[in-house]
């Protein structure tokens, strides 16, 4: 019965490991991308107990073993780069590297009405800019407090969960709130002057797929390839942050970082997982920041609880042009780009350029 068990579950295993390999938008298929973490784990111990168990002198418990490390490594494949044990793929900043900026991303959930508890974190940790996601007309009137220290505003509450808002310390050149492929959900561009420098910021915020927001991950997808490109055409630095509703690591996010040309701070540094707050065993790194060569990384880390179900998550970048690896990132391919026109032709996505 052991051995029925031990099949059973890997059999499951081996499902949940292979579904994200079908390319298709559908929520419950991208569903699967999330928790690779989870499932490597559940794999490894599902695999330690069968070796507790039984001996390996039958070709059953061989083939089972066999297929449950293999699930184990496929899945530890994809997350490998967000541990330690990979080499970095932003190089430190220099003591004496400036200028520096320093931004906040934080989804506050709607419903959240415990402001104090992100206000406080924004003083105690000064940053340069705040990106405030889900943010509604109450939430508004709180973080309008911060103007004193941070004047430079785009405002766009809304009570649909999509609503955003940024503030600045630097100034913002061009600000525009865009609705790149749906009505209802905006995404933020404008371009900061950093010590006489200009850098174009893209605040995004897509739906995810999921059975109570969207049947398919094509508008997200979408939305991420219109500003990935439009970050890759970008005559300056480059930094893309938000909620992007899609883990580190998934085929999407691998997308976006090849048509963008974006560095990921989190590879060879941790996961930073940000999502959910409340469920420790439940964690995937939602919450993202991308930026393009010019920066090295000064500081990343991920705040504490302010009541929502995202934590906050604080980077500090230093403009160091020539500093990264040339060969660093990923690569965009003709499969990369052939992906990249499929995703806007599923949808009515803006092919515009985005402000920069």
């Amino acid at each position: 019965m052991l051995t029925v068990a031990f099949a059973i579950a890997t059999g499951l295993l081996v499902v949940a490991t292979l579904t994200p390999t079908i390319r298709s938008g559908a929520w419950w298929i991208r569903g699967f991308d999330f928790p690779r973490l989870q499932l490597a784990l559940l794999s490894a111990l599902v695999l330690v107990l069968h070796l507790a168990s039984h001996p390996l002198d039958d070709v059953w418990t061989l083939a089972i073993v066999s297929v449950n490390a293999a699930c184990m490594l496929w899945q530890a494949w994809w997350i490998l780069p967000y541990t330690r044990l990979a080499r970095t793929e932003v190089e430190p900043a220099a003591a004496d590297a400036h200028p520096r900026i320093r931004l906040m991303a934080s989804n506050v959930l709607m419903h959240n009405r415990d402001a104090d508890r992100l206000l406080a974190l924004v003083r105690e940790h000064r940053p340069d800019v705040l990106i405030a996601l889900e943010t509604d007309a109450w939430w508004e009137g709180r973080l309008d407090t911060l103007q004193d220290a941070m004047p430079h505003v785009i405002r766009c509450p809304l009570d649909n969960l999509y609503g955003m808002h940024v503030y600045s310390r630097l100034p913002l050149q061009s600000p525009r709130i865009r609705y790149l492929v749906e009505d209802d959900i905006p995404s933020m561009h404008a371009t900061l002057e950093l010590d006489g420098r200009r850098i174009a910021l893209h605040a995004l915020h897509p739906r995810p797929p999921s059975p109570t927001e969207a049947d398919s991950s094509e508008e997200r997808d979408a939305e991420l390839v219109a500003v990935g490109r439009a970050a890759r055409a970008s005559p300056v630095p480059v930094i893309v942050a938000g909620d992007l509703n899609d883990v580190a690591w998934s085929r999407t996010t691998r997308l976006f970082r090849k048509v963008s040309g974006l560095l990921d701070p989190r590879i060879g540094r941790g996961m930073f997982n940000t999502f959910h707050a409340r469920l420790p065993g439940l964690r995937w790194p939602l919450d993202h920041l991308f930026h393009s060569r010019h920066f090295t990384l000064v500081d990343m880390r991920r705040l504490p609880d302010i009541g929502s179900d995202h934590f906050p998550i604080l980077v500090e970048l230093a403009l160091s042009p020539g500093e990264n690896d040339p060969d660093a990132g990923l690569d965009v391919d003709a499969q990369a780009e052939e992906d990249a026109e499929d995703a806007l032709d599923h949808t009515d996505a803006d092919r515009a350029p985005v402000p920069r």
